[in-house]
């Protein structure tokens, strides 16, 4: 009987722990930074020159809150534990790191999410 309540019991804990709200809206873009990383400075440059009007969400992950949601946009994501800033994420697409080339594909990515 005590096997049967210790399973039940497990099972119980892991739905729980599976059916947690997740933080993250898919209807905002999460700009995830550093403030000591010159590739995040290089991001923002780029997305106040060309989408000055786009609303981003900004997270310093040096903040507990932005660290723990850091966390949930890589478990979302299955990014493990290669997760680096800058990190941008757009509901079901992210951007991890920035160099020029990532340029289009924030343009693409950012299309539904700005407002006309």
């Amino acid at each position: 009987m005590k096997k049967i309540l210790s399973c039940l019991l497990l099972v119980l804990v892991v739905v729980a722990c599976s059916v947690q709200k997740s933080n993250l809206k898919d209807d905002e873009i999460y700009f995830f930074y550093s403030n000591s990383c010159p590739h995040c400075h290089h991001a923002l440059e780029y997305m106040n020159k060309k989408y000055p009007n786009l609303e981003i969400a900004m997270v310093n992950v040096a903040n507990p809150q932005g660290y723990d949601l850091l966390v949930e946009a890589a478990q979302k994501y299955k990014l493990g534990n290669n997760v680096g800033t800058p990190l941008i994420t757009f509901g079901d697409n992210y951007i991890m790191g920035w160099a020029k080339q990532y340029e289009a594909k924030f343009d693409e990515y950012c299309k539904p999410y700005i407002k006309k």
